[in-house]
């Protein structure tokens, strides 16, 4: 959600930092705003809407800062409007804070500070740390935000600056995402890699209840009670150019491409790592996958993979329902968390609750080093690099590269399994080539208000995901729905307008999906299918045929989502929205 960088060193400050912003745009927004010191003045820009409103703002303001902080800010408290644009600042105008998360006692802070005096400008949960700061400074910056933090309560990150000491950034890491970036005679703020990319590989992740204090020559980190903490420098393997379009019209369309690679190279990791996973599934009474919105659905494939080639029962729970349902746990239990940022706020609870309880806790995620992975007694890592558009694709992919080689590890046909699963990367590619087709498809239907989704077996997590892509991007209401539930409610939806999307590929349920088919014809559906190429019957009886090269069974839904992706895509950008950026979106969700 909110992004968060900070820069300072011998360059100037503001383009650094709003190229860094332009960076995190993924993570989802409706405010952008910076903060520079210079001549030991404090200078707020700040505006409502996209960052481009912002650098027009600042058009013909030749800022000289070597020190500033950035935000890009997702709403919680308080509407987005100007005035609720990060930073904000003390009534002096002499700190500004820049923040993510939730301050959980804000209410009772601002009723205290407002007691003392103190004049709010904003609606927001973030005005009350920059008050506090300000009230708590005696000339150390640092023992200022010590002192601050032991008022908060909630999950959070910030950073501040401050004109007494205009060459230091303070940032604070305690439930969401913060690292800091190291550089030669200037170093970085931010919350995730891709913002400072191009300026450096060398990142030290900020664990919760740690403090860094950032100058140009020197990084220092303490823990909330201000003693100093030694930490890694970690080398990321991602790169600037993994993180651009590369010619593609948006990220979203070049990571459905680059599913062939990130498959294949989550293969190669996960084989090169396997002898050094410390457990069994078989060693558990149970697996029980957290995981929300897309990477859930990779659980729910996850669940028939692991059931079926391993024999152990699996559930699969929403994470943000995890933590408030009564549900035993013990040492028998494994839990995996998925979660392609390792940052999501309510399946890092949820872990940190089923650790607790006992269990043995797996991380899935796609960012070494991230909040996940750390919290994990093991973690499992997708190899799908950087992913920048909101609706998750290739990670997806991956993520069920993982939870397909973890459930076929200790099969006795595992060879032969593994052999299906090295066959996908060329069978995406295939299935890409008739992008044209479903661009085709696309066209139809643009108008459409509403579609409905059908899959069994393997192939019904495909159509909530089909239906979810449609949603997050083209702003269409879609609905996935198991083939044979249909007819228990669904069924009085469909007429002749009602566009059906029917996956069916020649599985074990093909007949029974076929059935459903001529239950959505009956009523005069507009049936648009999925299915094997030279499947002349599903063909025949749809109104549009999106074909898809044959599979072995277990493989179906690395092949059957590819074309779903870019039917999504496809209608999204011809619509002329925002695909990489849909509205009210976030990439990484860092508040509850």
């Amino acid at each position: 959600m909110c992004g968060i960088v900070g820069y300072t060193g011998r360059d100037l400050a503001l383009p650094v930092i709003i190229g860094a912003l332009e960076r995190l745009e993924y993570r989802g927004y409706d405010s952008a705003g910076v903060a520079l010191i210079e001549d030991k003045k404090l200078i707020v820009e700040k505006k409502k809407g996209k960052i481009r409103e912002l650098v027009r703002s600042l058009w013909g303001k030749n800022y000289r800062a070597h020190t500033g902080i950035g935000h890009t800010r997702w709403a919680t408290h308080g509407k987005p409007t100007d005035e609720n644009a990060h930073p904000h600042t003390d009534e002096k105008n002499e700190f500004a804070v820049v923040h993510n998360g939730i301050i959980e006692n804000y209410i009772e802070l601002r009723e205290k500070l407002k007691k003392e005096g103190v004049k709010f400008r904003s609606d927001t949960d973030t005005e009350v740390i920059a008050h506090l700061i300000a009230k708590n400074y005696r000339g150390d910056l640092l023992e200022a935000v010590l002192k601050t933090v032991k008022e908060l309560k909630g999950a959070f990150a910030f950073a501040v600056i401050t004109v007494h000491e205009p060459n230091r950034i303070i940032g604070v890491k305690n439930g969401s995402p913060l690292i800091v970036g190291l550089g030669n005679g200037e170093n970085f703020l931010a919350s995730d890699i891709p913002a400072i990319l191009p300026y450096t590989k060398k990142i030290i992740v900020l664990d919760d209840g740690e403090i860094a204090d950032i100058r140009p020559d020197s990084v220092n980190i303490y823990n909330f009670n201000g003693e100093p903490v030694s930490k890694d420098i970690m080398i990321t393997p991602w790169d600037l150019i993994s993180a651009e379009k590369g010619g593609f019209k948006h990220f979203m369309l070049k990571e459905i491409y680059e599913q062939p690679k990130a498959v294949n190279d989550t293969i190669k990791g996960f084989l090169s790592t396997e002898e050094t996973i410390p457990f069994s599934l078989k060693n558990f009474r149970r697996v029980l996958v957290i995981a929300c919105g897309t990477s859930y659905h990779a659980g729910l494939i996850g669940k028939y993979w692991i059931e079926r080639f391993s024999g152990v029962p699996v559930e699969v729970i929403y994470a943000s329902e995890f933590r408030y349902a009564d549900i035993p746990l013990s040492d028998k239990d494994l839990v995996i968390g998925i979660s392609q940022s390792g940052e999501t706020i309510d399946t890092k609870f949820a872990l940190q609750h089923a650790r607790e309880k006992g269990a043995f806790t797996v991380g899935l995620v796609n960012v070494v080093g991230s909040a996940i992975d750390r919290e994990s007694d093991y973690t499992l890592y997708t190899h799908a690099g950087p992913e920048i558009g909101v609706a998750a694709t290739k990670t997806f992919t991956a993520q069920l590269t993982v939870l397909y080689a973890l459930a076929v590890r200790e099969n006795e046909e595992r060879e032969t399994l593994l052999k299906y699963l090295d066959k996908v990367p060329s069978l995406i590619e295939l299935t890409l080539n008739s992008a044209e087709e479903v661009e085709k498809v696309a066209e139809k239907y643009l108008k459409k208000k509403d579609f409905l989704y059908l899959g069994r077996y393997l192939n019904y997590p495909i159509a909530l995901e089909g239906a979810l892509k449609l949603k997050e991007i083209s702003y269409i209401h879609a609905e996935g729905y198991p083939g044979g539930e249909m007819k228990h409610g669904p069924i009085a939806l469909i007429d002749e307008n009602m566009p059906v999307v029917v996956i069916a590929p020649q599985d074990r349920v093909y007949e029974k999906m076929l059935s459903n088919l001529e239950e959505v014809l009956a009523r005069k559906g507009i049936v648009i299918s999925v299915g094997f190429k030279g499947d002349k019957v599903l063909k025949e009886k749809s109104r549009d045929f999106i074909e898809i090269p044959r599979t072995e069974e277990p493989t179906t839904p690395f092949i059957t989502v590819v074309p779903l992706q870019l039917l999504a895509y496809f209608i999204a950008s011809k619509l002329g929205l925002d695909v990489d950026q849909p509205r009210n979106l976030a990439k990484t969700v860092t508040v509850e």
